[in-house]
């Protein structure tokens, strides 16, 4: 009966030990563990259906009124609607139509390569002096599903937003979520990509889908207790519940 108490206590630590590891985000991690990032390798490439917001800039501000769609100064940069709508739509072809230049041609493009194509196209072309060229994707969005507190489709407008900074959009993973093996589904370069993540290891950052893109959407499964939660005996916290009361029941009786 001593060895039956024994093996009750060992489950039930062993129950609680594993519940514990599923919830904590990056748990083999070092502390104070300190990477260098390197910018360079995160390639969010422009993508067909894309919308642009391009503004040139230069010294002399009439000399780049030619070159932009709407009036600077008028333009609300709160007004994301209206700039939507103002902006350069990337066409089937991974083309845009830009004022005085005509069609550019952005396949594997980031924004900061086509930043770089404008200024060159327009210095070597005679057409400003020292041009600063800005281009902002303004039609970023993401959609989150499943076990987190609030699900939805976000928009966002970070040049580098990773993986943990979108669950935050929709509130965390409830505790009924499995930060083990949560679903991304990417569609890039006519390809519709599948990848399973891990939250709780530190390998993540080093992942293709670490940081996130548009468009794309994660799916949080439900863990363990919730798909069993119908039943009294299947989630690890019921199974611990009845393990604490056959040990109560056979304390009292071997005190009796």
């Amino acid at each position: 009966m001593k060895n039956f108490c024994i093996t009750l206590l060992i489950l039930i630590f062993l129950f609680s030990c594993s519940t514990k590891n599923n919830l904590v985000y990056i748990k083999n991690s070092e502390k104070e563990n300190i990477t260098k990032i390197d910018y360079s390798k995160i390639k969010n490439l422009i993508e067909i259906g894309d919308i642009l917001n391009i503004v040139v800039q230069t010294i002399n501000p009439e000399a780049s009124i030619p070159y932009n769609k709407t009036n600077l100064i008028q333009t609300s940069v709160n007004n994301i609607d209206l700039v939507k709508l103002e902006g350069y739509l990337v066409d089937k072809n991974m083309m845009i139509n830009f004022p005085v230049l005509g069609k550019i041609s952005i396949y594997d493009f980031d924004t900061e390569d086509l930043e770089n194509k404008i200024t060159k196209l327009l210095i070597d072309g005679g057409h400003l002096t020292n041009p600063t060229v800005k281009v902002r994707r303004v039609n970023s969005k993401f959609t989150i599903i499943g076990e987190v507190s609030l699900a939805g489709t976000f928009s966002y407008y970070d040049k580098n937003l990773n993986i943990f900074q979108a669950l935050g959009y929709a509130g965390d993973l409830t505790i009924e979520g499995k930060r083990k093996n949560v679903t991304l589904i990417r569609e890039e370069n006519g390809l519709r990509k599948i990848y399973k993540i891990d939250l709780t290891n530190s390998n993540i950052f080093k992942k293709p889908f670490y940081y996130i893109k548009n468009n794309d959407v994660l799916i949080v499964e439900p863990n363990f207790s919730k798909v069993k939660s119908a039943g009294f005996i299947g989630s690890p916290s019921s199974i611990a519940s009845f393990a604490s009361l056959i040990l109560s029941l056979t304390l009292l009786i071997i005190n009796r």
